[in-house]
């Protein structure tokens, strides 16, 4: 007897889910990635020290405000972008490229993002919850069609 209501908000609950994800995944990536973005333009960003120390880490410390303000911008951009089903190419390529370049300390600035081996420090949890962001765009790309020939 139980199992029927709980059987019911099962099914609606997957229906409702079918129907209004891209919505919710479309509004979570922009209100992530123009969030963060924004708040490193106005110098709010807890992610400030890591950018910039990576930055100076990869030889580039002389641009690395530039870099990082430019980083700000195109988090902006891919925000903006994942509202409009249309650009979800674009957005989602770069998308790719930003995810490649933010996720890049935890192999190439270790020390800054590890305690010890496979213990992620606060900045290294930050970097790792990427892979959410990564799978919920992913669900976007499922949906979208393919490019036909003309």
């Amino acid at each position: 007897m139980v199992m029927v209501p709980i059987r019911r908000f099962d099914s609606a609950f997957i229906i409702f889910a079918k129907r209004h994800y891209q919505w919710i995944a479309r509004a979570s990536l922009f209100v992530i990635f123009f969030y963060f973005g924004f708040l490193k333009l106005v110098g709010l960003s807890p992610a400030d020290d890591l950018a910039l120390g990576f930055a100076a880490h990869m030889g580039m410390g002389a641009y690395a405000m530039e870099l990082f303000y430019a980083l700000a911008v195109i988090e902006c951009v891919i925000g903006v972008l994942m509202l409009f089903p249309k650009l979800t190419r674009a957005a989602i390529g770069i998308m790719l490229l930003h995810m490649i370049l933010v996720c890049s300390p935890l192999v190439l600035y270790a020390e800054a993002v590890w305690i010890r081996p496979l213990v992620p420090n606060l900045e290294g949890q930050y970097i790792i919850k990427n892979a959410a962001l990564v799978a919920l765009a992913l669900g976007l790309v499922a949906a979208t069609r393919p490019l036909t020939k003309k």
